[in-house]
């Protein structure tokens, strides 16, 4: 068991200690702003969701023979399953540390544990996300390993073929997403596809010619967090959370995915009542295994999973940056 003790967290030096702690960075974390949410109920005997989607009909182009019913059509259904799984981690503190440290120490931990608790469920939706079939690589190159540092970057061409990939793939519009503090109520948002970028890509978006800054737009009213601009009929939201394939083009290049997205991409499930809790266990809740009431701990739990529920509404521009 790894304990935080007095080794980890150092004596405060008293007569320069300041009692605010500097505030932690931490990244923006969009990736599950735009998903479809379906709980699966508390008790309800499974961890498995299914995402119905229905098949739209042909155009019915042939001319109806007077007095002859037609035979008319059947709906289709395709079925997306997903299995929740639980994640989680913690922090144990020494009752040394709790009584000489002047910092509020199971406060801040549960703090930072969020963090990465945010962090962790961004991180599963997004390499969710990252695994769909549509993909466009930088200056049309064949694959991922092909593109090449200072050459292949990302540039008008590539995000008109998004675009269209996303139209030819009937991808709605966001009219809405997930209110990033609530994390489950949704508000409506200006009709746009999402694109997601790491913000080493940002600089190279600002150089496209039609590309319009946040700063620029005549209506900032529902602008959102991270968003840094538009090309066209995408709305980029920038996070240093964005999928980096480390050493995946040529020559060891990083290789940086782009997302472009439609409504209804993507989904997430949770079970409800079990979607993120904060566990503390005091001083003295150890039983017999801490008969000294040494050690707290103080730790998080979620049950999660994400799903692209239709390829034609997401894909991607890979690209490298410099």
């Amino acid at each position: 068991m790894a304990n935080t003790t007095r080794t980890q967290i150092p004596a405060e030096v008293t007569d320069i200690y300041d009692r605010t702690l500097l505030d932690r960075v931490t990244p923006l974390l969009p990736h599950g702003q735009w998903a479809q949410i379906r709980d699966i109920p508390r008790n309800a005997g499974t961890k498995q969701i299914n995402f119905r989607r229905y098949s739209n009909l042909a155009a019915a182009t042939t001319p109806l023979a007077e007095g002859v019913t037609p035979a008319g059509k059947q709906l289709s259904v395709t079925k997306v399953y997903a299995i929740v799984a639980q994640y989680g981690d913690f922090v144990t503190v020494t009752d040394i540390l709790t009584y000489e440290s002047a910092d509020p120490i199971l406060m801040e931990t549960a703090e930072i544990l969020g963090d990465q608790a945010a962090l962790t469920l961004d991180t599963l939706t997004r390499d969710i996300m990252v695994a769909g079939s549509n993909v466009r690589y930088a200056n049309a190159v064949v694959g991922r390993t092909s593109l090449t540092a200072g050459v292949d970057l990302p540039d008008e061409a590539d995000f008109d073929a998004a675009i269209l990939t996303l139209k030819n793939g009937l991808a709605m519009k966001m009219t809405k997403m997930v209110n990033p503090d609530t994390g489950y109520n949704t508000h409506p948002v200006r009709p746009c596809y999402i694109g997601i970028c790491h913000v080493n890509t940002t600089p190279i978006l600002e150089k496209m010619n039609r590309f319009i800054p946040v700063e620029k737009y005549a209506n900032k009213a529902d602008v959102m967090e991270g968003e840094v601009g538009t090309y066209r009929d995408i709305r980029f939201i920038e996070t240093t959370n964005a999928k980096v394939f480390t050493g995946g083009g040529a020559g060891g290049a990083d290789v940086y995915a782009t997302m472009i997205l439609g409504m209804h991409a993507y989904g997430k499930t949770r079970v409800s009542g079990e979607a993120l809790k904060n566990i503390v266990k005091p001083l003295g809740s150890g039983g017999t295994e801490d008969p000294l009431d040494q050690r707290a701990t103080s730790g998080w739990k979620a049950t999660y999973v994400a799903k692209i529920l239709n390829d034609s509404f997401i894909t991607r521009v890979e690209h490298v940056i410099s």
